[in-house]
Order: structure tokens, then sequence, then C-alpha cells
């Protein structure tokens, strides 16, 4: 079992929201990498985001990015995030 391209760019995207505050949503604009606005969409499609280009985290959203930090921090234990 391994990650695909396509997870890894959702993975990237879940790491660029700031966890701190639920007032923090992300957008992708439209000179954004088409990996990017494939993940951004995707993480809609699968309920994690609010918009299809960005937006807040759902309640499911907000469990996976938590992850996913996680995961992270625990990969590389110097990163400050």
């Amino acid at each position: 079992m391994t990650f695909s391209s396509k997870n890894i760019a959702e993975l990237n995207l879940l790491l660029a929201f700031d966890l701190s505050t639920s007032r923090a949503g992300i957008k992708i604009h439209k000179t954004a990498s088409p990996d990017d606005k494939e993940a951004a969409n995707s993480l809609y499609d699968k309920g994690f985001t609010s918009q299809i280009d960005g937006g807040y985290l759902t309640s499911s959203g907000i469990t996976a990015a938590e992850h996913v930090q996680s995961l992270y921090m625990s990969l590389n234990p110097s990163a400050s995030k």
C-alpha cells in the first residue's frame, strides 16, 4: 500500500490549513497548479472542505487535517508548524 501522487497533493493541502482557529480557510486561485486544484476538488468531494476551491474545513476535514499534521510532526520532529 502506498500513497498516490493525488493523495500526496491532498495531504499537502490539508497541511496548509491553520488548525489553531476555525476562522482561517484557504483559497485555491485559478493560477494554482493543476495538482492543487484537483486536490482541492477531491477534498471537497470527500466532504473535508466547505468549498470546491478550498474554503473552510468541515468537522471531518478538521479530523483529517489533525491526523495529517500529527503524522507530519512525527516524521519531521525538528520541524515547526
